[in-house]
């Protein structure tokens, strides 16, 4: 191994026990590959299987919390018991190559296709349609309803646990249903649910709140509770740096075992919000970096790009795409070989990389969303 890349291999222990075997973690990554009642595919088992051999720590896709928290087609469900077995089966396919199997749990809210919810009931904080798609105008929920999804988070942390995970990944970014209640563009409620600031961090927090509540009764040995978010929003209104260092001063204080920050370019800098020229990484870490871990990501390819990364301090380092080009990436660093270390797509490479139909389909049919693809 090449000595400038040997930081990036040492062990790291979570607050709670669980040790890690090296710095780099799998991202999660959306893959349209599960069966059309929300059962995970063999074809996305291998897919996880191939990805979890270097990697310490694997992070699924989202799978939807509630039925009509279901986000994307091909997207697989753990909103019930009968999706135990399905969970079991992921789970177990990425622990058996070494690594540890954290779940991402997560509500679509109102960015969910109505075809894909009962009755094409959008729901969301308050009935304010998403500028990022061409979807209906969402139904604000009721309180009843609130409390009922965020008791839905915990008995799917309940099934992550029976299922033999080792942790789940609460999804409070990329403008899903956590984020939507604390964005101002999209939560316009007057009551104890939206309105000031703190208000709109009351249901992510009741989320983090029941989820930790729910492990501590089931789990019966340490478990990994974390959170990602996504730091500002381009929507007017809409969530600030600012505002984001006021959640996470929050979050700081829940026992989580992780921060995980949702970018593109792990060097992005602030929108607005901050008077501050370094990248919005930086200044999260510096914030609750002593306090929680925080895990970064955003377009890190090559060796020399996650070693600059990991000189920011930040102590995990998720790769996303990267794993998908190249899923020996964490083996060839390790044994010297980073140089041949593919960074691009191979378009005849499917059955090599092991990537589900689905997946190789919205690849090579996306221009611009994987490096090599015009």
């Amino acid at each position: 191994m090449n000595e400038k890349y040997r930081p990036l291999f040492e062990t790291f222990t979570f607050r709670n026990g669980i040790k890690l075997k090296n710095r780099l973690v799998m991202a999660p990554m959306t893959n349209f590959s599960s069966n059309e009642d929300g059962t995970v595919t063999e074809a996305e088992a291998e897919y996880y299987a191939r990805r979890s051999q270097g990697v310490s720590m694997v992070i699924t896709a989202c799978t939807y919390v509630t039925r009509n928290g279901k986000g994307f087609h091909g997207e697989f469900g753990a909103d019930t018991d009968e999706m135990i077995p399905s969970l079991k089966k992921l789970a177990a396919a990425i622990k058996a190559e070494g690594a540890k199997a954290v779940l991402q749990i997560f509500h679509g809210g109102r960015e969910c296709p109505p075809e894909l919810v009962p009755n094409g009931d959008i729901v969301s904080a308050s009935d304010v349609q998403s500028e990022r798609n061409n979807a209906k105008a969402p139904r604000a929920l009721t309180g009843e309803e609130i409390e009922h999804i965020i008791a839905a988070f915990g008995e799917t942390t309940r099934r992550a646990i029976e299922a033999g995970f080792d942790g789940v990944e609460i999804h409070g970014a990329n403008g899903y249903l956590i984020q939507q209640f604390f964005s101002p563009h999209s939560n316009r409620r007057d009551d104890q649910w939206g309105g000031s600031l703190e208000k709109r961090m009351a249901f992510p927090l009741a989320i983090v709140d029941e989820v930790k509540r729910v492990t501590a009764k089931h789990a019966k040995e340490p478990f990994i509770v974390g959170y990602r978010f996504s730091p500002e929003e381009p929507e007017e209104p809409g969530i600030t740096m600012a505002d984001t260092l006021e959640l996470i001063d929050a979050l700081a204080d829940k026992d989580l075992d992780y921060l995980h920050v949702s970018l593109n370019d792990f060097w992005s800098k602030p929108r607005r919000g901050v008077d501050d020229d370094r990248s919005r990484m930086e200044i999260i870490h510096e914030r609750v970096g002593s306090k929680v871990p925080v895990i970064g990501v955003g377009s890190l390819y090559s060796a020399e790009d996650v070693i600059k990364a990991f000189g920011t301090g930040v102590p995990l380092l998720a790769l996303g795409r990267e794993l998908i080009i190249d899923p020996d990436w964490v083996e060839k660093v390790g044994t010297g070989r980073e140089d041949e270390i593919e960074t691009k797509i191979d378009p005849g490479a499917q059955a090599r990389l092991v990537v589900p139909d689905p997946l190789w389909q919205a690849i090579i049919n996306t221009p611009g969303w994987f490096p090599g693809i015009q």
